[in-house]
C-alpha cells in the first residue's frame, strides 16, 4: 500500500532541491576602484604594491587596505576601496547615487567596456591623478562558474532577468550573465539596487526564463 504523506513528502523534498540548486547568492558591490600599475605608482609611489586585506567572492580578487578619495565637479567621495590586483586599465564603479554627489553622469556599462565613460580624478593623500576615462556604474551582472551554466540553462554574454528574493523581492532586467571556469556563481548589484530590493547577506537570486 503506498504513503501518500510520504510520497508527497518526498516529491517536496525533490522540487525544494531543484529549486534551490537554480537558485545563487546575491552580493552588494559598494563604490570601488581598480587600478593601473601607472597609477598605483603615481598614488602611492613608484613600485608600490597594494596590501590585501579580504578575499572576495571571485577568485584572486581582493580588498585592499588602501583607501582613496574620488573628486567631481560638485562633490567628493571619502575612503573609497581599491580592489586588486592590479589591471591594464584604471575603473571607477560607483553607483548612480554616487554619480550625483560628484556631478557627473555616468553610464551604465559592463565592467571593462570604457569606451565613451567620462573621468574621474583620484586623489590619495596629496598625489593626485586624473583619469581620462573610466567612470561607470557597473551593470547588474552574474558570474556564472563554467560548471553551473547548464544547470542555469545560461550562455555567456546573455541577458536574463533574475527574481531576488530580498525584503522587498523585485525583478531586475538587464542582467548580463559572464560565464567562465574561473568564476564562482554570485550575482553582483550594487547598493542602489541593494536598498530598492531590501538586500541582506545571504539574499538569494532565480534566473526567469
Amino acid at each position: 500500500m503506498v504513503d501518500n504523506q510520504l510520497v508527497e513528502s518526498i516529491v517536496n523534498e525533490v522540487i525544494k532541491r531543484v529549486q534551490e540548486e537554480a537558485c545563487f547568492e546575491v552580493e552588494a558591490s559598494g563604490k570601488h576602484v581598480h587600478l593601473s600599475r601607472k597609477d598605483i605608482d603615481a598614488l602611492f609611489g613608484e613600485g608600490y604594491q597594494l596590501t590585501k586585506a579580504k578575499e572576495l567572492s571571485q577568485p584572486g580578487q581582493y580588498a585592499c587596505k588602501e583607501r582613496v578619495t574620488l573628486i567631481g565637479p560638485k562633490g567628493s567621495l571619502h575612503n573609497v576601496v581599491v580592489l586588486g590586483p592590479e589591471r591594464k586599465e584604471s575603473q571607477v564603479e560607483v553607483s548612480l547615487t554616487d554619480a550625483v554627489v560628484l556631478g557627473v553622469p555616468v553610464p551604465v556599462k559592463e565592467s571593462g567596456k570604457l569606451e565613451g565613460t567620462p573621468g574621474i580624478i583620484i586623489a590619495s593623500g596629496s598625489n593626485m591623478i586624473r583619469l581620462d576615462r573610466g567612470l561607470i556604474a557597473a551593470q547588474r551582472h552574474i558570474h556564472v562558474k563554467a560548471e553551473d551554466a547548464e544547470k542555469l540553462n545560461v550562455t555567456n554574454g546573455e541577458i536574463v532577468q533574475v527574481k531576488v528574493n530580498g525584503k522587498r523581492p523585485l525583478i531586475f532586467d538587464d542582467v548580463l550573465v559572464r560565464v567562465s571556469p574561473n568564476y564562482e556563481t554570485y550575482m553582483h548589484i550594487d547598493y542602489d539596487e541593494a536598498n530598492a530590493c531590501g538586500f541582506t547577506k545571504g539574499t538569494k537570486g532565480k534566473i526567469l526564463k
